[in-house]
């Protein structure tokens, strides 16, 4: 339940294998020019490839759409590198959730500087949610299973949220080609609340159909552990600004060097934050060893995010930020793979991923350089910095929180060092984290 990989995984991986091989260059670069392949085949002017959204689930209906990935090269002459980017995704159910993404990015926007624009509005009917501070709230997996006695609902541990988020963020290199300055604005326009039962029954036979039962959410509004200024949402606006140190010999799929960053986000009060102004760090070091050339490598990410300052409204808690681009979740494919998604959910989060690649074929076919690549990882992350919750009649208690584990394996199919096909199977290992996660998409994690 909530997991949207079968269909649209399966149309996925077929039409890349399909459209792709003749456009190359998706999302990544490669930063050494000795390590590109010379290729008769100089893309130029516009080009692009496009992927269907298609899946089912019984709670949230028919999942329908696609996305679309457009380059433009110019003249050719700077191919594989391009100068811009533009992604868009496009899809709904026929239970109410949608999915509308524009995400720029280029690198002569602006001269010496790369520009990246995200335009994103997302409805999710049953989003996950299991409290605050990872283990400090307990995680019954029964309360969601129709054949336990004990069941409450399938969507117990779910709200709703709509969501408008719009950011841009500039990179420009100083002092050394390895350093960079990092600066940008974000506007997040939250709306949420309980699940709408009523909608997500329409269509089901009654058998199947959802009980009208609070969930945690409204448990956690009624106990004030939401406040009731937030129990519907609100609006955050942040500027960023840091630094950025990268040594790494290839983009997509290091074999050597570090990534190291730090900023802080600022979220203050004349901005509209009211009384949740804040200030937070990000902090993330990505650390990567060749043990056999061009054969298997150790890649490594640490990474910390934390509130320095103010009071962080909690519907901004389940974001992952990095100099590029925000992810949704702690848990899940962007960092514990195998833990639920929002699982983990703090103040201050620290987290830590372990992985061996190991590339076993590498072919030219069709032209193309294609190689494979296994990986086998260890995910873990912690709260650190609890968001404040009490309550005397729930059973809270911060000794109870420890590493978040989940362990596991998966699959890259990776076409001209650029464009990466990712299969991941996680497994967690705390029932209180879920059981595992199958994840289908595209690039490696880190």
């Amino acid at each position: 339940m909530g997991n949207w990989f079968n269909l649209r995984s399966l149309f996925s991986l077929i039409i890349i294998l399909n459209i792709f091989p003749t456009d190359g260059n998706l999302f990544a670069e490669t930063r050494d020019a000795d390590t590109l392949r010379v290729d008769s085949q100089v893309k130029t002017g516009w080009t692009f490839g496009a992927l269907p959204a298609v899946a089912y689930n019984t709670d949230e209906g028919f999942r329908y759409g696609g996305l679309a990935n457009f380059f433009y090269y110019g003249d050719g002459k700077t191919y594989p590198y391009y100068h811009h980017s533009v992604y868009l995704e496009w899809s709904r159910t026929t239970k109410g959730n949608g999915l509308n993404n524009l995400f720029f990015d280029s690198r002569t926007l602006i001269p010496n500087t790369r520009t990246t624009i995200d335009l994103m509005y997302l409805t999710e009917q049953a989003l996950d949610f299991y409290g605050f501070n990872g283990y400090e709230a307990p995680y019954y997996q029964y309360f969601e299973d129709t054949d336990h006695p004990d069941y409450v609902s399938r969507m117990y541990y779910r709200h709703e949220r709509k969501l408008l988020r719009i950011t841009a963020d500039v990179q420009r290199r100083f002092y050394h080609d390895h350093w960079k300055w990092i600066g940008g604005i974000g506007f997040f326009g939250v709306q949420t609340g309980p699940v709408n039962v009523e909608q997500l029954n329409e269509g089901l036979r009654e058998d199947d159909q959802l009980p009208d039962v609070p969930g945690i959410y409204e448990e956690y509004v009624e106990m004030g552990l939401i406040p009731g200024d937030l129990s519907e949402g609100g609006q955050t606006t942040f500027f960023k600004a840091g630094l950025i140190h990268d040594t790494r010999d290839n983009e997509p799929n290091p074999m050597r060097g570090t990534w190291n960053e730090a900023f802080l986000s600022i979220a203050p009060g004349f901005l509209g934050n009211g009384d949740y102004a804040y200030t937070q760090l990000v902090a993330i070091h990505r650390h990567y060893f060749t043990l056999v050339p061009e054969v298997l490598s150790l890649a490594n990410r640490l990474g910390y995010q934390g509130k320095l300052s103010g009071e962080m409204p909690f519907y901004m808690l389940p974001f992952i930020y990095n100099s590029f681009k925000t992810y949704d979740g702690f848990g899940g494919n962007k960092t514990v793979r195998g833990v639920r998604r929002n699982r983990i959910q703090g103040d201050g989060i620290a987290y830590g991923n372990f992985e061996l690649r190991y590339k076993f074929f590498r072919r030219e076919i069709a032209r193309q350089d294609v190689y494979l690549s296994l990986n086998g990882f260890v995910d873990g992350a912690r709260v650190l910095q609890r968001h404040p919750v009490e309550h005397e009649n729930l059973p809270f208690d911060p000794k109870d929180e420890s590493v978040h584990w989940a362990m596991g394996a998966g699959l890259r199919v990776v076409l001209n060092k650029n464009f990466v096909v990712a299969l991941d199977y996680g497994q967690a290992l705390r029932k209180q984290d879920g059981d595992s996660g199958l994840y289908i998409g595209l690039n490696f994690l880190y």
